[in-house]
């Protein structure tokens, strides 16, 4: 059977674990390569929100609430998926969870991006925010192994 709730994706990063934990830790450095202007720092139980740089959605405010950071181990947000019908109200569906998980591995760090929760969201939005963040993390995955090997 497929697994419709969780995408997760693992990454090779010729990078220090150091420098990929600041690369997804500090806010500003996150919104460099993710695409979005967050205002705030992350800490746990923070809620931030940001404008989405990405053209195609630049009309749209990113909100994430920060649940774990853990240095250079583990870091964890929940937000709406694929909330990008400015005329719809997200606030009462429930949130997935991304969680960023380092360790190490010769020549540099592995990475595995994890979003779950997906069953839990309104049946007429679950299969595409699946699809969109399924393709969206894969993407994502390129941009942080860009930024970090600069």
């Amino acid at each position: 059977m497929e697994n419709t709730d969780r995408i997760e994706k693992r990454i090779f990063l010729r990078a220090s674990r150091a420098r990929v934990w600041r690369a997804i830790s500090d806010a500003r450095e996150f919104g460099e390569w993710f695409r979005v202007a967050l205002e705030g720092n992350f800490a746990p139980g923070r809620t931030l929100s940001g404008r989405i740089l990405h053209p195609e959605y630049s009309h749209l405010t990113l909100e994430m609430k920060i649940e774990q950071l853990e240095p250079e181990r583990y870091f964890s947000y929940r937000w709406r998926p694929n909330a990008v019908d400015p005329a719809r109200d997200y606030a009462n569906e429930p949130m997935t969870l991304v969680e960023f998980e380092l360790a190490d591995a010769e020549g540099g760090t592995s990475l595995t991006i994890r979003e779950s929760g997906f069953d839990a969201l309104p049946a007429a939005r679950r299969a595409e925010a699946f699809r969109a963040n399924d393709a969206g993390w894969t993407q994502q995955a390129e941009n942080i192994a860009r930024y970090v090997s600069q």
